[in-house]
């Protein structure tokens, strides 16, 4: 009889019990409970639960982790503070909570986590372990989800579905009613949304917003890229019908209103596959020597009108989204390929920034303000790079005008102008180069750092198949352009910025690197025979200069450009002015881009507003506006590298049977990543399959070592490599490892 009473109270024991109870008490400290209704949330009603519950809340009281309030009441001693954080979930099931509380992040238990996901913020408190030191944490709510729409693969059965999350972060399914698949298939690539995640359940429930495709097709993984991140890839219907009905003509009336820069010789420099030309340059010789530059901006603003639901849609989106086979505008068509693009032999609206400047590009006059402009030309920037290498001296002859390929006239009449010859452009795009250098050099000697990585493009067949890779890099042509958009950036905020009394506006900032981060970096370079100096900020960003140049051409080049950029602190968008490190200017923001940024527009605005002498705007709605647009901006990038990773992985495919060397990238316990360096697609080599020897993970040495062999493999060391498997589904790259690669052969 014993036996079997024995039995049965093992067989009816709660598992975890005190650890539930205490969850429950610390989740609701304000609230106290008496056993029935724990039984209750435990959902078990019968005698020998009951006496458990009762039992262990005795001794909890006992051991003063909880008190009892009031007779059979009990409620929870809180005797840790409560922090706030960011969950950040390991592909293991565990998390670590960042907070501005705590200097290294918290760590979380599996069982401790309570239905947080990967980017949530949430309540937690912390303790230190008695056995490790290390402060770990225990989630006690959700205060706002990070996302509720998540992208994955459906598996259908009769009566219900379940949807398997793509990537490593979720640790579990969603659980969809069968009257909630919106027709989807098995097997079909979805969007779901969370909608509730009931206390007993152990997933949350969801419904089917939209059916992406079928796994694996070009347009369903780029489709779930964008959904993934919660970006669009079409406008709606009356958005684009709202935009479709705006007027877009040039208007006598509106010219009066602007200063009238149509007869000044002005030229774009874009990409050569460019669809929308946001900015152009215009350039004059002044009777006195100097010079007059214009840095001509879309005046987006003026189409873009506050409280309409364009307006809404392109704050919403707050940035056009650059995948490698597609862009998806922040503006519908009509307005970024039209009204708003500086096409040729076209009068548009601009916002400009004038300057008056010498030989020297020393700055004598600035102006801002709304002009109309008229484009003469269209470069290409290998065009434009062909004036500046061919150095041209003497006027050009029309034979050698027509062999740079571009748009310019030789000679056109219009409105009683007759506008420059090519020569005229080309000794403008010198001079202009000449500025743009002298600006560069006193940029660098002030302390701004020169990250110029390179940029994998793809060569795209008319399915939008990889048929090869290339590398974009910054030249002349493109670093002309860039200084007279920094010098118009720079200004426009230094001008706002230095009024008194001051004003709300929109500054693009970036702090100085993390001390750490740059411990961090030196280590890793160091194993290449760099080395940074720290002494001051000014030694910080000479050595990093130094690095990034010292680097160009060797096999360790886009691992160190990498890390370089990752030890910066993130640039972000806020009213709050702390200057830009790695530009080394003390007032920035955007100006030059509204096509493509919300900010933009948003500087356009205010800086109007403020040249009619309106009054400080709102700071509070700025800045919430600037955390939206910085927000959008983070998942912008995300999405952008993705497509690079799927179409890496894409191209890798056809090339399965042939031997790469590459540069190990990463180490890590479970294995080492390799990035080839003929086309940096970067892979990973799982340890599991380096079955030579048993390796294990030297944290020190960022190697992977043989017990037995003592073979090593080490950050930054050549290897060969073969393609093992792809999976665009999961954006796995795999590789076999040959071995090591002897740089001399």
């Amino acid at each position: 009889m014993t036996r079997k009473k024995n039995k049965k109270s093992k067989k009816n024991k709660i598992s975890n019990l005190t650890n539930t109870i205490l969850s429950i008490l610390k989740k609701e400290r304000n609230k106290s409970f008496n056993y029935k209704q724990i039984a209750a949330i435990l959902g078990v009603n019968d005698a020998s639960s009951r006496n458990q519950i009762i039992k262990t809340l005795a001794k909890l009281t006992a051991r003063q982790e909880i008190e009892q309030v009031d007779r059979g009441k009990y409620k929870a001693i809180v005797n840790a503070e409560y922090h706030r954080g960011i969950v950040d979930l390991s592909a293991r099931g565990s998390a670590y909570i960042i907070s501005d509380d705590f200097d290294e992040d918290v760590f979380i238990a599996s069982n401790n986590i309570n239905k947080a996901l990967n980017g949530d913020e949430v309540e937690f408190y912390a303790y230190k372990r008695r056995k490790r030191g290390k402060i770990e944490g225990e989630i006690t709510s959700i205060i706002k989800r990070a996302k509720t729409e998540y992208v994955g693969t459906i598996q259908v059965n009769k009566n219900y579905a379940f949807v398997i999350p793509d990537g490593g972060k979720m640790y579990t399914d969603i659980f969809v009613p069968i009257n909630k698949i919106n027709k989807a298939e098995e097997g079909d690539k979805v969007l779901v949304q969370l909608e509730d995640w009931p206390d007993k359940a152990d997933s949350p429930n969801g419904k089917i917003l939209k059916v992406l495709g079928k796994p694996g097709e070009h347009d369903t993984e780029i489709h779930a890229i964008l959904a993934e991140y919660g970006l669009p890839y079409e406008f709606p219907h009356d958005v684009e019908a709202y935009a479709n009905q705006l007027d877009t003509s040039i208007t006598e009336a509106e010219i009066a209103k602007r200063r009238d820069m149509r007869k000044d010789l002005t030229f774009t420099i874009d990409p050569k596959d460019a669809k929308d030309f946001d900015d152009a340059l215009s350039f004059k010789v002044l009777d006195d020597g100097w010079f007059e530059i214009g840095i001509h901006i879309a005046d987006v603003s003026h189409y873009l009108q506050d409280d309409t639901i364009l307006d809404d849609e392109a704050y919403q989106r707050a940035t056009s989204v650059y995948l490698v086979d597609r862009v998806v505008p922040m503006l519908p068509e009509i307005l970024s390929n039209g009204a708003c693009s500086l096409r040729p032999h076209e009068e548009k609206y601009t916002f400009s920034a004038v300057f008056k400047m010498n030989n020297k590009a020393e700055i004598k006059d600035q102006w801002f303000g709304r002009t109309v402009t008229y484009s003469d030309a269209r470069f290409a920037y290998e065009e434009a790079q062909a004036i500046i290498e061919n150095n041209p001296s003497v006027m050009l002859s029309e034979v050698e005008a027509s062999q740079l390929n571009t748009t310019i006239p030789k000679e056109v009449s219009l409105t009683g102008k007759q506008y420059q010859t090519s020569s005229e452009i080309a000794e403008a795009v010198m001079v202009l180069d000449r500025l743009a250098k002298i600006m560069r050099k006193k940029r660098m000697s002030s302390g701004a750092i020169s990250f110029d990585k390179v940029e994998v493009k793809f060569n795209l067949d008319d399915e939008a198949n990889p048929t090869g890779v290339f590398f974009k890099t910054s030249k002349d042509a493109n670093k002309l352009i860039e200084e007279f958009m920094l010098l118009a950036n720079k200004k426009v905020a230094e001008f706002i910025g230095k009024q008194n009394p001051k004003k709300t506006f929109v500054y693009r900032v970036h702090d100085e690197p993390d001390d750490s981060k740059l411990a961090a970096l030196q280590n890793v370079v160091g194993r290449f025979g760099y080395k940074l100096n720290f002494k001051d900020r000014k030694s910080v960003s000479s050595s990093l200069n130094n690095l990034l140049k010292d680097v160009v051409g060797k096999k360790e080049q886009n691992l160190v450009d990498t890390l370089a950029i990752r030890s910066m602190s993130k640039a972000e968008y806020t009213t709050h002015n702390i200057g830009h490190y790695g530009l080394a200017f003390d007032y920035y923001t955007h100006f030059t881009s509204p096509i493509r940024r919300y900010p933009d527009v948003m500087v356009h605005r205010l800086l109007q507003h403020y040249l009619d002498g309106g009054k400080s705007a709102n700071e509070e709605v700025f800045e919430e506006r600037c955390n939206h647009s910085s927000n959008m901006e983070n998942l912008a990038t995300k999405a952008e590298r993705d497509s690079i990773k799927y179409m890496q992985i894409k191209f890798m495919q056809d090339h399965k049977d042939e031997d790469f060397i590459g540069v190990i990238s990463g180490v890590t316990d479970w294995g080492i990543y390799v990035e080839i360096l003929q086309n940096k697609c970067e892979g990973m080599v799982s340890v599991r399959d380096m079955r030579d020897d048993t390796y294990y993970f030297d944290q020190d040495y960022y190697a992977m070592i043989g017990k037995n062999t003592k073979t090593m493999y080490q950050l930054g060391d050549e290897v060969i490599v073969r393609v093992k498997n792809t999976d665009l589904v999961k954006k796995h790259l795999d590789f076999t490892l040959i071995g090591k690669h002897d740089s001399e052969d």
